[in-house]
């Protein structure tokens, strides 16, 4: 157990603008995750080993893209338990995002609306910090997501996640190609027909050349949004098959407000995630494996509050789960509630 509890934490931090503890928190872990005070936020990995892409997890539990966008906490985040940490978004260049105020908390729902942008420092600085961190080394696996510069024309999207590719491809264990960000223009058009079998016909080939040169298969995942009817979901399912992607990480975050519209900053333009989510992400997850029979692996994101909603994602078809909002409202002690629920299901 974490020798200070998160419990004693989260009243300063929800005191704090939602951003503001988020910088906040990620120094403090950069600073200390190379020293023994890493111990006051440690606690034990549930072992629960499982192979999925051809990838031994140590278990299914794994951090969702976007807390640590430029990859500088990977080990004080595998510190808490982790079996998996999924890193980015990156994109080519550095980018600043929206502007603030972009990040708000809607306690009553336990969720969060974000509409940050993919703000990050760019691949050179993303790729720098992946190399020095120790997470592969102590058994973790290591996911990079990938994604387009705001300024990048969408017609030449592909150029971007070819570029993002080529640079994470040596560094990583699986790579998610981020397709779902509510906060990019246009960005989800690039779940529609043409499109996507365009952009990953391209990252497929692109694949096949860095297998050769690098001496290994690093898997290929799509993120796509919980904003999708049965028919789109059917067609992505379908694409991913026919392009050879290794899985699908299903969800992002929503631009629906039935559930938090009635709450303040419940209409704030964004991503929703937390708690409202967890029913349509469980519905796409659900829709997903149906389409793609039981071969092509799902990490399932949305909604994660507790071990029963962790264990609610492996029964709807996914393989792995990934935490993000749950992290933040809950903290390290949701890790090992999760990843023993799914243990148990064994």
């Amino acid at each position: 157990m974490a020798l200070v509890p998160y419990a004693l934490a989260r009243p300063f931090l929800f005191g704090l603008d939602p951003e503001a503890a988020h910088d906040l928190t990620l120094s403090a872990l950069a600073r200390i995750q190379h020293t023994p005070l890493v111990c006051t936020v440690a606690q034990p990995r549930v072992a629960d080993p499982v192979t999925v892409a051809g990838i031994r997890f140590p278990n299914r539990i794994g951090l969702a893209a976007g807390l640590d966008k430029n990859g500088r906490c990977i080990d004080g985040l595998g510190a808490m338990g982790f079996g998996f940490i999924e890193v980015g978004t990156v994109t080519p260049k550095p980018q600043p995002g929206n502007p603030r105020p972009r990040m708000f908390r809607l306690p009553d729902a336990n969720a969060l609306i974000n509409r940050l942008g993919f703000n990050n420092e760019g691949l050179a600085a993303f790729i720098a910090n992946v190399r020095r961190a120790k997470f592969r080394e102590q058994g973790g696996i290591l996911g990079l997501n990938i994604g387009k510069n705001a300024a990048t024309p969408i017609e030449r999207a592909t150029d971007d996640y070819l570029a993002c590719l080529d640079a994470v491809y040596p560094h990583a264990d699986y790579v998610t190609v981020n397709i779902s960000s509510p906060n990019t223009k246009n960005l989800r058009a690039l779940q529609s027909d043409q499109a996507l079998d365009e952009l990953l016909s391209a990252i497929a080939k692109r694949d096949r050349s860095l297998a050769r040169q690098h001496g290994r298969r690093v898997p290929i995942f799509v993120k796509i949004a919980p904003d999708l009817d049965d028919a789109q979901i059917d067609l992505i399912a379908a694409t991913v098959v026919r392009s050879g992607m290794a899985g699908v990480v299903a969800t992002n975050t929503t631009v629906a407000r039935d559930a938090v519209r009635h709450l303040p900053h419940g209409e704030e333009a964004g991503g929703l995630s937390g708690a409202p989510v967890f029913e349509a992400s469980n519905r796409v997850i659900a829709r997903l494996r149906a389409a793609l029979g039981t071969d092509v692996p799902i990490i399932g994101v949305g909604g994660v509050m507790s071990g029963a909603d962790a264990a609610a994602k492996i029964a709807a078809g996914a393989d792995l789960v990934q935490l993000y909002t749950g992290f933040i409202y809950r903290g390290p002690p949701l890790i090992t509630e999760a990843a023993k629920a799914m243990a148990a299901r064994r």
